[in-house]
């Protein structure tokens, strides 16, 4: 393995940490409604757990308000129970064939559990792409000590590292900050 494998090694993978941090940020909820919010309700489908979008189609209505039209007649009933069986503290109201998910709106003291819920998504996201970097850097010095590159190679192979994890920190820092302030927006 070179540096340049390396290096492109590791800014994938911290492309990879972002890219979850960016799922898992949208999983929680602000004052607004997003389908996102439903994908991890798991229904019972022929005897297996299967995730909602795959059972029905989950769409807005308005910006408190989501919509679950089922595929199936007979899945309203099941879809309904997992909605409200999940902890998401969410309560749907069946509509004919269509299941309306309104969404209540948050207290102050909601609003501040989720800020402290994105700030911890952020550091984990944080501490994954440190550890990239360490094992980054720990690769080139090995490349080094078997002589297979020199000093000023290591050199700049972690100044550049150095560089990516900066890059995407300040990443990390930017989808943090926009979670709170949506979390925070009535």
């Amino acid at each position: 393995m070179t540096i340049a494998d390396i290096k492109n090694n590791v800014e994938t993978k911290m492309d990879q940490s972002i890219a979850a941090l960016n799922n898992n940020l949208g999983k929680i909820r602000t004052g607004r409604a997003n389908p996102a919010l439903l994908d991890s309700v798991m229904v019972e489908y022929y005897g297996s757990a299967v995730p909602l979008s795959q059972v029905a189609n989950v769409s807005l209505i308005d910006s408190r308000t989501i919509s679950v039209q089922p595929w199936e007649k007979g899945m309203g009933a099941k879809i309904e129970k997992a909605i409200r069986e999940s902890d998401l503290g969410l309560n749907p109201a069946s509509m004919g064939d269509l299941i309306r998910v309104p969404l209540p709106p948050m207290s102050e003291e909601r609003r501040k559990e989720m800020t402290k819920l994105v700030r911890n998504e952020g550091e984990g996201a944080k501490v994954a792409v440190r550890n990239l970097r360490r094992d980054a850097n720990e690769s080139v010095k090995k490349l080094v000590k078997d002589k297979l590159a020199s000093e000023d190679d290591q050199k700049r192979a972690e100044a550049d590292v150095q560089k990516l994890t900066d890059k995407h920190i300040a990443a990390i820092d930017a989808l943090v900050s926009a979670k709170e302030q949506d979390i925070m927006a009535v």
